[in-house]
């Protein structure tokens, strides 16, 4: 089955048929209704809701007149009784209904969940980080393997002394030689060089951008084990660049072999000096990278942190386009690097997708689960049984899911009551039941039983607040019956109104038949018109044209000519027109075969045939236009059964009510 699009729904807000709210889906007492439909109220708000959304739409408008509030509220009511009738016909029972609404749904409530805000927080966040590169050294002092508690207490005394020596003023670089446990302290000596937000895990991302220039940090706990942070430098992020390379490798096996690539590169970069060089010879010529000599050593775009800390530094160092770096030797070897274009950080707009994608594989994806449950938790009561989870975390702690089900039985753990949230209880039952519609196949580091209970609670936590969304917050609530009442509106006007307009020929001829009057054509003429747009073509033109008969091999012809040798010059329409209102023809002499004329500053070359009067139109010459017509019948036949089927009564206190709220 296949879902109507959006673009649907666009057409019948055009129609101007867009109001609707359900009275099942609204959870509020109506005190006075704006109307009844056959006895059924509609309360004020939903107009209100939706002319005041059709209002914020237009910008410079100030209130509503009375006429236009009047003819807003006819045609919220014929709305209203076409989505009654949807009702009635049962079609929001309908699967392809059902379906639609859910997938809808599901995007609906998205922007209104507390995880969206949270997850909003830590996109502007990670954002406004990474307007900025900060240069950090530290010291890792390592969890042995299957550390126990005591170990992980031995390993933060052992950074906690750390600091301490760095505070009395030992050098930080020494101390990451003699302690860190980081491979590449070696190298760099615990210098991590520039980075910026999302490149580092989440408690060393967190500690650095909070630490002052120079500051040293109290030990930073990550999976990796403690960190002491020294924040070296922060700068302003300088986006990205674009950068070509020459690379001269290091024989390792040769004693010489830094001297000759040091002196190679020397004479390179001395061959680039000069006016006459092409860079990109020079790369094919004597680059070592495999990868990019063959085009010109261009390498793909870069940010801070992308690349090693020398290569780096050298490329964003660079500020003209063109430019070329001195040689800068690396773990790799020694290049030499041109600029061949920067750009800064991209918009929030461009960056949204991309960075969610990054916190969404990360650390924070947990955070932000572990914040929203504990939300949840709080707003809405969840109260845990300790005493039975205990019991059942016990019992179940180093079974599998399979024999969930008999243990519990076996230990008298059936129907107990796990947690309540607000005064739902949730018992082992209704646990059992949920993973038995659940994928049995799980990576976790959890207990089976932890793993499961986790997603059984997140599930019924979600549940809470989607309730709490449609029943308390009116904007949700709203929207979702304004999409809800939308799709219902669709399949009523697709099985009333518009398949029958587009597939009953018969009623479609006799509709035509009936209102002949409505498809006539007016005095007509065939004709050739061309607009000359380059003077300089036009003698050309008519001495293709003058005194020459209307004729479809002329036509051919000249625009045959005028394609190949000038098809800028001119500008041609031909056809039988109804020349009383043309802006060309109306001011021609109908007499005259050809004729030159004058309109609007544009010199036309006109070309007359056969004249036709006026007279009714054939059907298959107006069959869109009779279709269309035809469903507009249609439709108001609808409105006017149904406003016979279901009585309207309007209350006037509440209907001005109404004009007065959309003009405050």
């Amino acid at each position: 089955m296949k879902h109507r699009t959006t673009s649907a729904y666009l057409i019948l807000f055009f129609l101007a048929i867009s109001f609707s709210q359900p009275e099942d889906l609204i959870a509020q007492i109506v005190q006075e209704p704006l109307l009844t439909l056959g006895g059924k109220p509609v309360d004020k708000e939903e107009l209100i809701y939706l002319l005041g959304k059709s209002q914020n739409t237009e910008t410079g408008t100030s209130g509503m007149s009375r006429e236009e509030f009047e003819a807003n509220l006819k045609l919220f009511i014929n709305y209203k009784l076409k989505v009654r009738e949807a009702e009635a016909k049962e079609l929001d029972q309908a699967e392809e209904f059902k379906l639609e609404f859910e997938s809808f749904k599901e995007n609906l409530k998205a922007p209104f969940l507390i995880k969206n805000s949270l997850e909003e927080g830590e996109l502007r966040k990670a954002y406004a980080r990474l307007q900025e590169v900060i240069r950090a050294s530290h010291i890792l002092i390592q969890f042995p393997p299957n550390a126990s508690s005591e170990d992980s207490l031995t390993v933060l005394k052992m950074a906690l002394k750390v600091k301490s020596e760095l505070e009395s003023g030992s050098d930080f670089n020494t101390l990451a030689l003699e302690y860190s446990d980081d491979p590449s302290a070696k190298q760099n000596k615990g210098d991590l060089g520039y980075f910026t937000a999302l490149q580092m895990v989440q408690p060393f991302e967190d500690a650095a951008y909070t630490m002052k220039q120079g500051e040293v940090s109290n030990p930073v706990l990550t999976n990796f084990g403690y960190h002491v942070i020294k924040v070296q430098d922060r700068q302003p992020n300088p986006g990205q660049v674009l950068v070509s390379h020459i690379l001269v490798r290091i024989d390792p096996s040769n004693p010489t072999g830094e001297d000759l690539a040091k002196r190679k590169v020397n004479d390179i970069y001395t061959q680039i000096q000069k006016e006459s060089t092409v860079w990109e010879d020079i790369v094919l010529n004597f680059s070592e990278d495999p990868s990019s000599s063959q085009k010109g050593g261009l390498l793909p775009w870069f940010s801070v942190g992308s690349m090693i800390p020398e290569f780096e530094m050298a490329a964003f160092t660079l500020t003209e386009v063109g430019e070329v770096s001195p040689p800068i030797r690396t773990q790799y070897g020694y290049h030499i690097l041109r600029l061949e274009d920067k750009k800064p950080v991209e918009s929030f707009e461009d960056l949204e997708e991309s960075i969610k994608s990054r916190i969404m594989r990360d650390s924070r994806s947990t955070m932000i689960k572990s914040q929203v449950m504990a939300i949840q938790k709080s707003r809405y009561n969840f109260d845990e049984n300790e005493q039975t989870v205990s019991a059942v975390r016990k019992t179940l702690s180093s079974s599998s899911k399979s024999s969930f089900k008999s243990l519990l039985s076996t230990n008298e753990l059936e129907s107990k009551e796990l947690f309540k949230i607000g005064n739902q209880s949730y018992t082992t039952s209704d646990f059992l039941n949920f993973i038995d519609g659940e994928d049995s196949a799980i990576k976790t580091n959890l207990s089976p039983f932890d793993f499961w209970y986790d997603r059984f609670t997140a599930l019924k936590l979600n549940d809470s607040e989607e309730r709490d969304l449609a029943e308390n917050n009116k904007d949700y609530k709203m929207l979702l019956n304004e999409y809800r009442d939308g799709i219902l509106l669709f399949s009523l006007m697709n099985q009333e109104v518009w398949q029958k307009g587009i597939e009953d020929s018969v009623a479609q001829r006799e509709y035509f038949e009936k209102n002949i009057k409505q498809y006539q054509w007016g005095n007509r003429i065939d004709a050739y018109l061309v607009k000359i747009l380059d003077l300089t073509k036009s003698n050309h033109a008519k001495s293709l044209l003058a005194d020459k008969l209307l004729s479809e091999d002329l036509v051919a012809s000249f625009e045959a000519d005028y394609a190949q040798n000038s098809p800028l010059a001119f500008q041609t329409e031909q056809g039988t027109f109804e020349y009383e209102n043309h802006p060309v023809l109306s001011k021609a002499n109908l007499n005259l075969a050809y004729q030159e004329l004058e309109v609007n500053g544009h010199l036309h070359l006109i070309l007359l045939g056969e004249k036709y009067p006026s007279g009714d139109k054939k059907f298959e010459e107006t069959r869109g236009l009779v279709i269309r017509d035809f469903q507009e019948y249609l439709d108001g036949e609808l409105i006017e059964e149904l406003r016979k089927k279901y009585p309207i009564t309007v209350n006037t206190k509440a209907k001005e009510e109404a004009f007065i709220s959309l003009n405050q």
